[in-house]
């Protein structure tokens, strides 16, 4: 099932709440930390080690969902000459958790942050990630402070990666960046967002990289009832996105020109998987010349119009087989590059919430001599990273069809219109249907003609049970 994420808004009711609890279980996830890892970041939160260098005279400001309270980034723009001056600060973890401690090694078992809809499952304690670690304003932080100048065009011209301590000023939601940016009300440092966003996109697709604008599944609670929609993302998303990757790439760069590193790697994808997404945009009713590329075509497809959503969710199956790669001593490895990316690339910027961009940025802060304990763990850490992403894929797709069993578990014999989003090739009577409210995606089965791809259906709903959390329609 192609990836996508969810979250809720509001309290889930108990029969959704026991549903997830019961998925918690079954997976074997964390409940609490361990006394020993508590005290532990009871003591760092009190003393980190502190840098040498003081940028808190910058104006910092970070962009995250509203309730987000582990902030991993804060960035501050601004132009220099004709160009720009990028300064991105990222969570110091390192300055909180000592290698071999007990934190280091919980940090290790749990390996990334995973998300639930009623609550989260931290990589780090909360007094840290929510905490004395994460960049909230208005309080003094130590954070890796990457410099980035940008030419004209948003291209790399220098860059600049050490400690210091930073303040955010900030803390905006998507929504607020966005119509302060449309409104003209932003100052510059959030203004220019919207330039270098922009600059970075149109070298992405000169490059031939891709970013997938999926909708978001959200369900807000109203009148004590819910309802699901789809959410797509804001030019804001993207831009933002963009300062993050622009810093990835900055840090692969280093740890190439270096010769030791970890990357986050995806090899280009099969023919067959391409030929396959355009028989997809043919059944959609989605024009896909044959001179245009794939990247071209995603640039101009619209994540509001229903048969767009569904061929950008179909298109994250391309991104299958990302992984790390990790590379040492000069001996570089095959693969450097991300696909979809189009350029080397590297996880760096979100330590609060997956362990190897704590690795990243060691290597980048001293990449000529990087730590022994970043030595020691290097070779490990892909298959741990994959174990880890393998769990919070899991966790995000029983997520999914948990929460949409809970939102229809009443509607069981009821009539939906929705698109055919997708056909077993051997079994063409078997696919998924994208409704058009509530916004659910779904299997659909139990017809006996070949379903029509891209094409409007009305459907029955015939099961919907949390407790096994399944979701199934038939064709009316």
């Amino acid at each position: 099932m192609p990836s996508r994420r969810i979250r809720v808004t509001g309290t889930p009711e108990a029969p959704l709440r026991a549903a997830l609890t019961a998925l918690r279980t079954e997976l074997g996830v964390p409940e609490s930390f361990p006394p020993e890892v508590l005290a532990e970041a009871e003591r760092a939160a009190k003393a980190p080690a502190p840098p040498a260098e003081d940028a808190t005279d910058i104006p910092f400001f970070t962009i995250d969902p509203p309730t987000s309270m582990d902030l991993d980034q804060a960035m501050h723009l601004s132009r220099r000459g004709s160009g720009f001056r990028v300064r991105y600060a990222i969570a110091d973890v390192a300055a909180f958790v000592a290698p071999g401690g007990a934190l280091d090694a919980e940090a290790h078992r749990r390996v990334t942050t995973l998300y639930f809809p009623d609550e989260k499952t931290p990589l780090h304690p909360p007094l840290l990630s929510e905490g004395a670690a994460s960049l909230l304003p208005d309080v003094t932080r130590p954070a890796v402070l990457w410099t980035i100048d940008l030419d004209a065009d948003g291209r790399t011209s220098a860059v600049d990666v050490r400690r210091a301590l930073v303040r955010s000023r900030a803390k905006l939601d998507y929504a607020t960046a966005q119509q302060r940016i449309d409104t003209g009300t932003a100052e510059e440092p959030l203004a220019l967002l919207k330039d270098i966003g922009e600059a970075r996109e149109r070298l992405e697709v000169e490059r031939g990289g891709i970013s997938l604008n999926v909708p978001e599944q959200e369900i807000v609670e109203r009148d004590h009832t819910y309802e699901l929609a789809y959410r797509a993302p804001l030019p804001a998303d993207g831009w933002n996105a963009q300062i993050s990757l622009l810093t990835g790439m900055a840090a692969a760069d280093l740890m190439l020109t270096h010769g030791t590193g970890v990357l986050r790697t995806l090899p280009t994808a099969p023919d067959g998987a391409v030929g396959r997404l355009h028989r997809t945009a043919h059944a959609l009713h989605i024009d896909w010349p044959h001179h245009m590329s794939y990247a071209e075509l995603i640039r101009s497809l619209d994540p509001h119009l229903p048969h767009h959503a569904a061929f950008l969710q179909e298109c994250t199956t391309l991104l299958r087989g990302a992984g790390y790669t990790v590379f040492r001593d000069g001996n570089l490895p095959p693969v450097t590059t991300h696909a979809a990316v189009a350029a080397p690339y590297t996880h760096c910027t979100a330590p609060l919430r997956r362990l190897v961009d704590r690795y990243a940025s060691e290597l980048c802060l001293a990449p000529g001599n990087p730590p022994a304990w970043v030595l020691a763990g290097l070779d490990a850490l892909p298959k741990q990273m994959a174990d880890g992403n393998r769990l919070a894929g899991t966790v995000e797709r029983e997520c999914v069809d948990i929460v949409e069993a809970a939102l229809l578990k009443n509607r069981v014999g009821d009539l939906f219109d929705g698109y055919v989003v997708d056909v077993e090739e051997r079994q063409p009577t078997v696919g998924k249907v994208q409704l058009d409210t509530p916004a659910v995606v779904a299997r659909l089965e139990g017809g006996t003609t070949p379903l029509p791809l891209g094409e409007r259906l009305r459907v029955r709903l015939t099961q919907a049970d949390p407790g096994t959390s399944k979701v199934r329609f038939a064709p009316a």
